[in-house]
């Protein structure tokens, strides 16, 4: 496997000559989904979810949560890397393997992967002739992306209800139910009340 950090100067995808330590930052990020011709729509989309999940991840530090920023920020920027070539449900796997053929960090590329409805389920994956693999959110960095996610409808903060009610309307009801414990389990940790 090609590591990210060794591409020579030359290469035309050289966006992390200059990372030294393994994640892309903002502008990096921003120029990877240039460079794989994402939709601007979606690079608006990307940076609205990137700004709720690090107001997210910054009062889960102040309660004394620990949450890596840089991650949250990186992965909010690339979570719909998929959608310069998918604009289905399978952007998530898509833009997993696009990550991951650009050599960026495993941690990313699981934000990317498992980012999909609040998760897709092993019963899911397989329907959906996924590859055998986990799809739904683990760590806290992973939770939170996908949790502002769901709290943007293209570029505007919505409410997690609206979420949920959508899933419902396109037959969605497990999807919508684990978007329903995430948002309990992330309120939770922010102490907000239910």
């Amino acid at each position: 496997m090609r590591s990210y950090q060794s591409k020579s100067k030359s290469c035309a995808r050289n966006w992390a000559s200059n990372v030294t330590v393994g994640l892309p930052n903002r502008e990096q990020a921003i120029q990877i989904l240039k460079q794989e011709n994402c939709p601007p729509q979606v690079i608006k989309h990307c940076l609205a979810v990137t700004t709720l999940a690090l107001e997210i991840a910054v009062k889960l530090q102040a309660r004394g949560i620990q949450i890596d920023l840089a991650l949250v920020e990186a992965g909010g920027i690339l979570h719909d890397l998929g959608r310069a070539k998918s604009h289905e449900v399978n952007h998530g796997l898509v833009g997993a393997q696009m990550a991951k053929s650009l050599g960026l960090p495993q941690p990313i590329v699981d934000i990317i992967k498992r980012h999909v409805g609040a998760g897709i389920t092993e019963e899911e994956a397989e329907w959906l002739e996924w590859p055998q693999g986990n799809y739904v959110p683990t760590t806290l960095e992973e939770k939170v992306v996908c949790y502002a996610d769901k709290r943007i409808d293209h570029d505007k903060v919505t409410s997690i209800e609206d979420e949920i009610h959508k899933l419902q309307s396109k037959g969605f009801p497990e999807a919508a139910e684990r978007v329903r414990n995430l948002h309990y389990e992330i309120t939770h940790l922010l102490g907000e009340k239910q």
